[in-house]
């Protein structure tokens, strides 16, 4: 049971992050859900990314309630909600993705949750898709042979197999409480106490990689990460993203390149541009396949054919890698001397 005595008029118990770019039909799903079924003492912050839509000026008419943030530009996912937890004030951050459907209980079960366990740093909710499915929400943290597994698609061959999926464990059912590695960033709670000690997200990631970053941080920390499987959401998925699918696909691969230059030297760097570069040369010759065997599919196919060729001619001509190489050694030699 939450304690409400503990909260002052002046003091949510949580406050609800909430960073939005064109997604003007799901931010007001979202806010409606929030506003209709949640019981505790919460602010809403909404952080605008320059949105083209009208998303703000919805957000400002028929949401007063809600602290409307109006960025210039695209922040980003890690900067926008960096902006909007420097103006919240809650317990509680509830870091929740624009194309979020919360149910009643949803948020009074997570803070429960977080009260009664006070060595949990971040929170998780079920994933649940539009149509009631749960749907993958965590993952292991990634290391060379998961993902060389998946580029070969042996996890998808193999599918419950924990030696070929183990990344994306998809040898878990998502049907129990229990902690993780990694809670993927489209709902979070996290205690402001972990945060205040764990630092900010780190806003060099634009888009994806963060809650790779984030989690690995926490958890560095000595905090716990729970996947709580007796609250679920809805989550659409994709909101912002389907306004440019292919581009956020390379801004995916790109935060990916990042995390791993941030957390990992860079011989496992080398393998892991090789296993990327072998990963899109699999799925361009499937999806090929696909589209010369199955007319049913061809649109599907082909637009997966198109996504992962320019995602390759990225790797190959855009993304820089031989610098980042270049960069990986000259700091691995420096740490080496410095050591010595």
């Amino acid at each position: 049971m939450i304690d409400k005595s503990s909260v002052s008029d002046r003091t949510p118990l949580a406050s609800v992050i909430i960073v939005t770019w064109n997604a003007k039909r799901y931010v007001e799903e979202c806010l409606c859900s929030l506003r209709e079924n949640v019981e505790v003492p919460i602010e809403i912050i909404v952080v605008d990314n320059a949105s083209f839509d009208g998303t703000a000026e919805l957000v400002r008419d028929r949401f007063p309630e809600a602290c409307l943030i109006e960025a210039t530009e695209n922040l980003g996912f890690a900067k926008g909600n960096n902006l909007g937890i420097a103006h919240s004030r809650g317990k509680y951050l509830f870091l929740v993705n624009s194309d979020v459907k919360v149910p009643p209980g949803c948020v009074s079960k997570l803070i429960c949750c977080m009260e009664a366990n006070p060595s949990v740093g971040m929170l998780g909710p079920q994933m649940l898709g539009p149509d009631g499915k749960v749907r993958r929400s965590i993952m292991r943290r990634p290391v060379l042979w998961s993902l060389f597994c998946r580029a070969l698609a042996l996890d998808s061959i193999f599918r419950g197999r924990r030696w070929t999926g183990g990344f994306l464990m998809s040898d878990f059912g998502h049907d129990r409480t229990c902690d993780v590695e990694v809670l993927n960033g489209w709902f979070w709670v996290v205690r402001r106490e972990a945060l205040e000690q764990v630092g900010l997200l780190d806003d060099r990631f634009f888009m994806y990689g963060e809650d790779m970053d984030w989690s690995y941080r926490f958890r560095k920390a000595g905090w716990r990460l729970v996947f709580y499987a007796e609250a679920g959401a809805i989550h659409y998925g994709g909101a912002s993203s389907a306004a440019a699918p292919v581009r956020f696909y390379i801004e995916m691969q790109r935060a990916n390149f990042q995390y791993w230059r941030k957390h990992h030297g860079w011989l496992s760097f080398l393998a892991y541009y090789c296993i990327t570069i072998l990963h899109e040369v699999v799925r361009i010759a499937g999806h090929a396949g696909i589209y010369l065997l199955k007319p049913g599919a061809r649109r599907d196919a082909a637009y997966k054919v198109r996504r992962s060729s320019a995602t390759l001619r990225w790797l190959i001509e855009g993304a820089d890698c031989t610098a980042e190489f270049g960069q990986l050694r000259a700091d691995s030699t420096a740490n080496t001397i410095q050591q010595s």
